[in-house]
């Protein structure tokens, strides 16, 4: 019976997520044609892009500081699980493994080039480099983590701490994150990489912090 309760209760959520997304309106304020009307003095082509990382970039060097926090947090209270060990794995999904990680390294740094003008970014790159750590791990190629290192530290912080550094220097000049069009390209390019490698980083992070395969410092 609670099980039957539970899907009903699920389902009837559902319809009434569904029915309250029908009644949506039309936005009260469409927003595209001021960006495109803006798109060329952005630094990218893509629309998403030129959002995210120039006309409201602030908010996104928010929430890679959200994700920052939440891994702190993991780290905080990371000592308290048990540890233990991965089992044996199969030879062939090894090999299968060590063939898609650099694959997934290659589509991770195209994501990043096409970004600038169309779907794609640090947020993609940075999600598909982290499937590929999680992969080796799975797979029994690579440990999880415990306490990270120097390099590791600087890997995990170095995205933020250069959109930050940017930031500061904007500020300086006059603006929150507001790019000179001449250089608004470069600076953003500049931004999305180190996104990439923090996010990568961050996002194997949570999964890797709390394996119970600790193997050891990273």
């Amino acid at each position: 019976m609670k099980r039957i309760a539970v899907v009903g209760a699920a389902l009837a959520f559902i319809v009434a997520l569904l029915a309250a997304m029908g009644d949506l309106g039309p936005a009260a304020i469409d927003l595209r044609p001021s960006v495109a009307a803006n798109l060329a003095a952005s630094g990218v082509e893509h629309p998403v892009t030129a959002v995210l990382l120039n006309f409201r970039a602030y908010d996104t060097l928010l929430e890679i500081a959200v994700l920052l926090l939440a891994l702190l947090g993991i780290l905080a209270v990371g000592n308290q699980r048990e540890s233990g060990a991965v089992g044996p794995m199969d030879p062939l999904l090894q090999m299968l493994a060590r063939i898609a990680a650099p694959l997934m390294a290659i589509v991770a740094i195209y994501l990043l080039w096409a970004g600038a003008f169309r779907p794609g970014g640090a947020f993609q790159a940075g999600a598909v480099l982290a499937a590929s750590a999680v992969l080796l791990h799975l797979t029994g190629l690579m440990p999880g983590w415990r306490q990270p290192r120097v390099r590791l530290r600087w890997g995990l912080s170095g995205g933020f701490l250069v959109f930050l550094a940017v930031a500061a220097v904007l500020l300086i000049e006059g603006g929150l994150l507001r790019y000179p069009p001449a250089h608004a390209g470069a600076l953003i390019l500049l931004i999305e990489s180190g996104l990439t490698i923090s996010l990568g980083l961050i996002l194997a992070g949570l999964f890797l912090f709390l394996s119970d395969d600790d193997g050891g410092e990273s």
